[in-house]
């Protein structure tokens, strides 16, 4: 008989998961079998789940900040080894022959495909992934700390890198990413700025134990002009609030897969040559370089674990803006 696993499943959008019995996925040429230990609760998935991304894979298994264990190897595979520890992010495969993929920017693929959204990912307790496509993971941090970095980690520090070498950073949703990234840029000696939703007190006080020079309302101009603005928080109506509060020449970047409307604002808060980008996905390099920085500088990763069947109110928690940090799901076996 074939092996089974405990997996949380999304039937549909605005439906909650649903807990199954599933056969044990068996991995095909060119991939692995991880068993699970850990899985991060990201915002994309609550965006899922919530039905505002589109054409996702019915039924799907969420998740896509997945730790764990290469149980068994496909066909032409050979690293990583079998017992290697590594982390499976968003970015699943690319085609790795368009325009994009040959010129460093597989995130544009596409015909790229995503972990948790169009191949399953990590609520389970086994997951199957691209050898090519999978991270090694600093030593120092254990399982449930190390899951937030494969997309809090990864697209925060993508958003950090397009933000250029911009002294006073203000970040717009004091969350996942933002803990993390908050201390990257502090180390490199910047000044930072947190903006969480008018009177979470609890917020700015998670913000200011990270060290950040300030922390307020989203809607309150920082103590000096930011020279760039990261907004984690998927609300469009904070692009012309971060313009306001940038000076000259600075950059707002928007780093969310999904985002509210964006609403009109009048051109003299773009003018001065100031700019709006998106962050689309990750690449692997990408990866690399910011584990390269997760090995060097001790990151203080805040994740609660939730066990695997309380991914649900895993979600719930991230939705209501209740979470410090990160929700991570542990396999109850």
């Amino acid at each position: 008989m074939r092996p089974t696993m405990q997996a949380m499943v999304c039937d549909g959008p605005n439906r909650p998961l649903v807990l199954r019995i599933m056969p044990r996925p068996e991995p095909g040429p060119g991939e692995i079998l991880i068993e699970v230990r850990a899985c991060g609760v990201c915002r994309t998935d609550l965006h899922l789940v919530d039905g505002e991304l589109p054409d996702p894979k019915v039924p799907v298994i969420p998740g896509h900040e997945i730790v764990g264990r290469v149980a068994a190897q496909g066909e032409g595979v050979t690293a990583p080894a079998l017992g290697a520890r590594v982390g499976v992010p968003w970015l699943g495969s690319t085609c790795g022959t368009c325009r994009y993929c040959t010129s460093g920017h597989e995130n544009l693929c596409a015909d790229a495909r995503f972990t948790g959204y169009r191949i399953d990912g990590g609520y389970a307790e086994y997951a199957v992934a691209d050898a090519r496509y999978v991270l090694r993971l600093p030593d120092r941090y254990d399982d449930v700390h190390a899951a937030p970095l494969l997309c809090a980690g990864l697209i925060g520090y993508r958003a950090y890198a397009m933000a250029g070498d911009a002294p006073t950073l203000g970040i717009y949703g004091f969350g996942a990413a933002a803990h993390l990234i908050a201390q990257i840029a502090l180390a490199h000696g910047r000044t930072v700025f947190a903006f969480t939703r008018p009177g979470d007190l609890e917020a700015q006080a998670f913000a200011t134990r990270m060290g950040v020079q300030w922390a307020g309302n989203s809607g309150v101009l920082p103590p000096v002009p930011l020279d760039a603005a990261l907004i984690f928080a998927p609300v469009g109506a904070l692009v012309p609030t971060a313009l306001a509060a940038t000076a000259p020449g600075g950059n707002v970047i928007c780093a969310g897969i999904h985002m509210s409307d964006i609403p009109a604002f009048s051109y003299d808060l773009l003018w001065g040559e100031r700019s709006v980008r998106s962050v689309a996905n990750l690449t692997r390099a990408d990866g690399e370089a910011f584990m390269a920085i997760a090995a060097t500088l001790p990151l203080a990763v805040h994740a609660e674990p939730f066990p695997l069947s309380q991914a649900n109110a895993a979600l719930a928690k991230l939705r209501s803006g209740a979470l410090a940090g990160a929700a991570v799901l542990t396999p109850e076996g």
